[in-house]
């Protein structure tokens, strides 16, 4: 078995004080195989923004998987905005735009989603889209297969502003003939629970979207963040969402979600539309 802990949207530069050294201690307590942080480490990519994200993940457990969001994209600084997007990002958290990790029992690609030409939407290109496809068609193990973004495959019913990540569609296509397992993205700063089989009849990976763990950009929902267990067959979500009263992280709900790799019917069902 694993565990895998999701953080999103931090967004330092409206952060919520009470909410950091909980967060370290919830995480650190479960002794996680694989941090992952799916994007928006900051409000608006400035440099104090970025020192204060990256020593704050310097006190996380490692291994790390971490993507950029838009927010970690120069949104006034026009020059830098399209001649350096993710400039800082690179320089302060990582030089690694496509972060993969593997071991014998999980497989965690990440996609940097964010783009200079649009403020909050993302994009996945055909290039990523075939390395991503890659790193999942060369595994010989059965891993549980999951995909990260910062921008989400779905978005609750009657969620104004807010879009899916571009190319989703044959994204979702490409993924289904791979097996994928679980979708995570941040960026609404909701959780939110569905499933593939919105673009595929019968592809039932699970799509997730995180709340933001420590800013104070929520949208009626305490802060919160997602623990893993992945064993053969299952995969275990915790929702842990803060506690004003007693500043701390509790359990809120627990959903189990049954893998789709390994004999994956859905694909005899994708490949069957012709």
């Amino acid at each position: 078995m694993r565990t895998i802990v999701q953080l999103s949207d931090l967004h330092f530069g409206t952060i919520i004080e009470a909410t950091l050294e909980p967060v370290i201690d919830k995480v650190t307590s479960v002794a996680p195989d694989l941090v992952i942080v799916s994007g928006d480490l900051t409000q608006r990519a400035r440099p104090e923004q970025y020192l204060a994200a990256r020593g704050y993940l310097e006190r996380l457990p490692r291994p790390q998987l971490v993507v950029p969001g838009n927010h970690d994209v120069p949104l006034y600084d026009l020059l830098r905005r399209f001649l350096s997007p993710l400039g800082r990002y690179r320089k302060h958290i990582t030089d690694d735009l496509s972060p993969v990790y593997i071991d014998d029992e999980i497989a965690v690609v990440g996609i940097n989603t964010a783009r200079s030409f649009t403020f909050k939407g993302g994009d996945i290109s055909l290039q990523q889209l075939a390395e991503s496809v890659a790193h999942f068609q060369s595994l010989r193990g059965s891993q549980a297969r999951i995909v990260v973004t910062h921008h989400p495959f779905d978005i609750p019913e009657g969620l104004s502003g807010v879009e899916v990540v571009g190319g989703a569609q044959r994204a979702m296509d490409a993924f289904a003939e791979c097996s994928v397992d679980l979708f995570l993205s941040g960026h609404i700063h909701l959780v939110h629970m569905s499933s593939a089989a919105r673009y595929q009849p019968g592809y039932n990976a699970t799509i997730l979207q995180a709340g933001t763990a420590t800013s104070t950009r929520a949208r009626g929902e305490f802060n919160s963040f997602f623990i893993f267990r992945v064993d053969e067959s299952s995969i275990w979500c915790e929702t842990q969402s803060w506690n004003p009263d007693t500043r701390g992280f509790e359990l809120l709900r627990t959903n189990r979600f049954e893998r789709v790799s390994g004999t994956a019917p859905h694909v005899a069902a994708f490949r069957g539309k012709g």
